[in-house]
């Protein structure tokens, strides 16, 4: 078991490694009442093609396939996952995203019997041919529920004008289509791959005793040899956007929309990627934030409402921007906004602008060491991406103004951005 103290962020984390290749880390919250636990795997939506562990051989599964087995796993022969957390307390769930599988639970009492459930259910899955085809018609139910959710189909939308190839621009549920040729024998591949000791991660935050959780997890767990590399394969994604305009109708009161921002500056080392990260989260806060000169003129002209808000997404293979809310006139807000990064490129950044924004990423940031379940599954994100969370916290303040200048004019560019609107229904 290993110690790290961070003078700075007066944070303690323990971290114990196995020999199959997994990983236990408890970040120690003394005096927190409330104790997040997470089992995470670093496979998501976007793995659907790689080469089988043991054949060599190249493999493409159905679109969705690791969301239906998210679904699954909470299944058991004797009934159902949620029922033994809810017997001790506890409040279970699960979420899937491009890159990540996350298992957790979250209580106040009877820790050590919720983390003895978690570590057992992941390792121990149950398909069958009867089970697996009974999901399939919840999740084609889930799947439409979200086709006609504005907000979910203006994001998704926009990630298919962005991207030509890339199965991000691919729903995390999959489709309809899709969702109907998973079988069995594909969810025991899938797991048998991406859920090996060597490709998870597991992440407790609260007061607990390290020592005890660590040896939990030594006597729970089944897999004992190590797993070489798991070699993902992805479609080569060209620098252009896939199509500058993307719009629907649906049932909505007033007009939603995306302006995206497709990032071509990718396959970074993982410091290089963070620092990118940092650059473009500063950037992001002087060119939109609430404070600034723009977000007021267009509040008050009635283009956007308190809804209008922006988010970065950086990953290894992809990353991408995106900004919108609701507005009576989406596309005067997209000719805005091109205009204002144009202006900012003219002008320059300002220096106090530049030193305000870092204080309120950095005060964003610092806001999830507060939190158990933020702060846990942050870490597990930087970690899959080989980030360590509190260098992250560390190096926003190190950032350079000629840094942020360099990255705002090889970033927001015209020609790789694009809009997605949901208009209201006639």
């Amino acid at each position: 078991m290993e110690r790290i103290y961070d003078d700075i962020l007066h944070e303690e984390i323990y971290v114990n490694s196995y020999t199959n290749g997994l990983k236990a880390f408890v970040i120690k919250k003394k005096n927190f009442s409330k104790v997040f636990a997470g089992y995470a795997t670093k496979y998501g939506s976007v793995d659907n093609k790689f080469v089988h562990p043991k054949t060599n051989e190249v493999v493409e599964v159905p679109e969705g396939i690791a969301h239906f087995l998210e679904h699954k796993l909470f299944e058991e022969q004797e009934g159902n996952v949620f029922d033994r957390f809810a017997k001790f307390g506890a409040m279970a769930n699960a979420f899937t995203s491009f890159k990540e599988t996350v298992y957790y639970f979250i209580s106040t009492q009877n820790f050590y019997e919720n983390l003895e459930i978690l570590l057992d259910f992941v390792q121990n899955p149950y398909f069958t041919d009867q089970n697996v085809e009974k999901e399939k018609g919840i999740i084609a139910q889930e799947i439409r529920m979200y086709q006609d959710n504005p907000n979910w189909r203006v994001y998704f939308n926009l990630l298919n004008a962005l991207y030509v190839n890339h199965p991000v621009k691919i729903d995390i549920a999959g489709t309809l289509e899709s969702i109907q040729r998973i079988t069995k024998d594909d969810l025991y591949l899938c797991y048998n791959t991406f859920y090996h000791p060597s490709n998870m991660i597991i992440v407790v935050c609260g007061d607990v005793e390290p020592q005890k959780v660590f040896d939990m997890i030594e006597r729970m767990e089944k897999t004992k040899e190590y797993q070489s590399l798991i070699e993902r394969m992805y479609t080569e994604e060209p620098p252009g956007v896939n199509q500058k305009r993307i719009e629907v109708k649906l049932a909505i009161s007033n007009p939603i929309f995306y302006i995206g921002f497709k990032d071509t500056l990718n396959d970074l080392p993982p410091y290089e990627m963070m620092m990118k990260d940092i650059h473009t989260q500063i950037l992001s806060e002087i060119i939109f934030g609430k404070s600034t000169d723009f977000y007021e003129s267009l509040y008050k002209e009635g283009l956007i409402n308190q809804n209008f808000g922006f988010e970065y997404t950086c990953e290894p293979e992809y990353s991408f921007f995106m900004i919108g809310g609701e507005s009576k006139d989406p596309d005067k807000v997209y000719e805005r906004v091109l205009e204002h990064i144009e202006d900012i490129k003219r002008r320059g950044i300002d220096k106090e602008e530049f030193e305000r924004a870092k204080k309120v990423v950095l005060g964003s940031h610092l806001r999830k060491f507060d939190n158990p379940e933020k702060l846990s599954v942050e870490f597990i994100y930087s970690y899959f991406k080989g980030v360590n969370i509190f260098e992250y916290v560390k190096e926003i303040s190190s950032v350079s103004f000629e840094m942020c200048e360099k990255r705002l004019k090889e970033f927001f560019n015209e020609s790789t951005s694009c809009i997605s609107i949901v208009w209201p229904a006639d």
